[in-house]
């Protein structure tokens, strides 16, 4: 089996080093994955300007990892699929992202983007994230984890384009209770900005690294991480509201 390792905290985050350790147990990994940092892009791609690629190896220099690309999540996937690998991959694993992708977080992240980037492309792609506790983060274990669920979703044979969306709590709090599948939750975080005056009289901001979900409703994703399930979330692309097109089209339209 090939699979191909994204994310967005870039190609020498702790997080995918671990995941690509433990998906090296299943399958043949090559890593395609930002240069740098890019956490909370979202679904944005490169145009303006070229996109750099350089091979990386493992320390002993021989052991090739995969491409290091200066752009943004999207960008790698896309590369990865039309020009860097030599044959498709039978699987598309995005992260393991240094904090949790849960709730409505989901619409800013880099991680997800590259998942759905992958399930564009009629790929199953699976999007991978540890929840963050201001703590040092345990990504070995997580990446067990992770690595048994994507066993598991693997051995019922998801249909091509298949988008999932993995979450793992934080290990500090206790044990994993198990594995929940949950829908999104929708409501939005309470977020904060720190206000400052630079030293030329300029006004700026710093976005607040606290991000709170106010109303965490039960039966989602939020709730049950919260409560210590590593939580999967079947997604999609299609942002149509279906319930909607056909009394919409019996609407009187007008245009002058």
């Amino acid at each position: 089996m090939r699979i191909l390792l994204t994310n967005d905290d870039g190609i020498y985050a702790p997080g995918l080093r671990a995941l690509r350790t433990e998906l090296l147990k299943i399958a043949q990994v090559t890593v395609v994955a930002p240069a740098t940092e890019q956490s909370a892009a979202g679904h944005s791609v490169t145009l303006l300007t070229p996109l750099l690629v350089g091979e990386v190896f493992e320390d002993d220099a021989k052991t090739f990892v995969g491409w290091a690309v200066e752009g943004r999540p999207a960008d790698c996937v896309k590369l990865a699929l039309l020009e860097l690998l030599p044959e498709p991959p039978d699987l598309i694993v995005s992260g393991m992202n240094a904090g949790s992708n849960a709730g409505i977080n989901v619409l800013y992240s880099g991680t997800v983007a590259a998942a759905i980037e992958g399930a564009f492309y009629r790929h199953t792609a699976i999007a991978v994230s540890l929840e963050y506790d201001k703590k040092i983060y345990d990504f070995p274990t997580a990446a067990r984890y992770a690595r048994q669920v994507i066993e598991q979703i693997l051995a019922h044979s998801p249909p091509r384009g298949s988008l999932l969306n993995v979450n793992i709590p934080v290990l500090e709090r206790g044990p994993i209770r198990g594995v929940k599948v949950m829908p999104q939750n929708v409501s939005p975080y309470t977020e904060k900005y720190d206000r400052r005056v630079n030293p030329r009289g300029r006004t700026y901001f710093w976005t607040g690294p606290d991000f709170e979900c106010p109303d965490p409703h039960p039966d989602t994703d939020v709730t049950a991480l919260a409560e210590s399930y590593i939580t999967i979330t079947p997604l999609q692309f299609d942002l149509t509201d279906h319930a909607k097109v056909e009394p919409m089209k019996k609407w009187e339209w007008k245009v002058e």
